[in-house]
């Protein structure tokens, strides 16, 4: 089944996206997560299926929340994925060779 969903990203942190049905656009976000996310700034729409591949989301998940709770929150990828690696690659940077 196709959705037609809006994507909005937050004000309050980088890389969290809020996704919506279009014809319901915020009006089934509760208040208190709008109140965390920020401002909504529409970022773009798009048409999701099963078919459909999304790069840091599982389309499954996405649809289904769309369905049962009338919204789906992308958050940022976890700092520690970063930081984890950081010290190593410090090392080869400052490495002479």
């Amino acid at each position: 089944m196709k959705r037609i969903c809006s994507i909005y990203r937050s004000t309050k942190r980088n890389e969290m996206y809020l996704y919506v049905l279009k014809s319901d656009a915020l009006e089934r976000v509760p208040e208190t997560l709008m109140a965390a996310f920020g401002k909504a700034i529409h970022a773009f729409d798009l048409v999701l299926s099963p078919e459909r591949k999304l790069s840091r989301e599982d389309i499954t998940v996405v649809l289904e929340n769309l369905d049962t709770q009338g919204y789906h929150l992308q958050m940022p990828p976890a700092e520690d994925e970063y930081i984890e690696h950081l010290p190593e690659e410090l090392l080869r940077r400052n490495d002479p060779m």
